[in-house]
């Protein structure tokens, strides 16, 4: 029996290895393993859930593979510049895309390409017409690319000017990570029905660094 008072063998222990334990790093950490992460860190995504996960780099390394039948997925690190005819007038009718701004991607669980719109709330979600989006397809075989989950189609489009618009509809295949990221950055500066100056200031200054980041989709073979 212990004295009283004073710690038996086992709580002794514990109490050893609590001090020697290191302080908890500053900062964000990786939600799988806890390891201290810093800003720029990686993401996987719950594809059940549809979260995002914030990892460290062994954690993101471990759900890379495609082909694997994960309950996570790691988000790609790709950019690319798609045509701006990919997503035109014609495609965003058919698409029946109510707005100007969007990202689409491939719902996996769904079995089905769903599109997201920014706006004061968040995202809104909408499920995209199949038979559409497969003639969209067969018309710009590089939107064949998009990797299910975990990227996304996103798409500007331009301005009217009277009947006509300025230039073609700015089109990015992205990680959906940073599809999130915008989301979250319009919802704090959305105003109004059309999101007000600051949020469309916000979306030129987003696109800007997604074409800076991009580099141009590889030509696919269409015979």
């Amino acid at each position: 029996m212990s004295t009283p008072g004073r710690a038996g063998p086992p709580l002794a222990a514990l109490r050893r290895i609590a001090r020697s334990r290191p302080a908890p790093a500053a900062g964000e950490r990786c939600e799988m393993c806890t390891a201290g992460i810093g800003a720029g860190h990686s993401h996987v995504v719950d594809l059940r859930s549809r979260a995002l996960l914030c990892t460290c780099r062994p954690c993101y390394l471990l759900f890379t593979d495609e082909d694997a039948n994960l309950h996570y997925r790691a988000v790609p690190e790709r950019y690319l510049t798609l045509p701006g005819s990919a997503i035109d007038e014609r495609a965003w009718d058919e698409l029946q895309i109510p707005v100007g701004l969007a990202f689409l991607f491939r719902n996996s669980e769904r079995g089905r390409m769903v599109a997201f719109y920014p706006g004061p709330a968040g995202a809104t979600e909408s499920e995209l017409p199949l038979p559409a989006w497969e003639r969209i397809v067969a018309r710009t075989p590089q939107l064949a690319l998009l990797r299910a989950d975990v990227e996304a189609v996103l798409v500007r489009r331009p301005a009217r000017t009277g009947d006509s618009h300025r230039a073609e509809a700015r089109c990015h295949l992205v990680p959906i990570d940073a599809c999130y990221e915008l989301v979250g950055r319009l919802r704090t500066l959305w105003r109004g029905f059309d999101g007000g100056s600051e949020a469309h200031e916000a979306m030129d200054q987003f696109f800007a660094r997604m074409a800076a980041l991009s580099r141009p989709a590889p030509q696919m073979d269409t015979s």
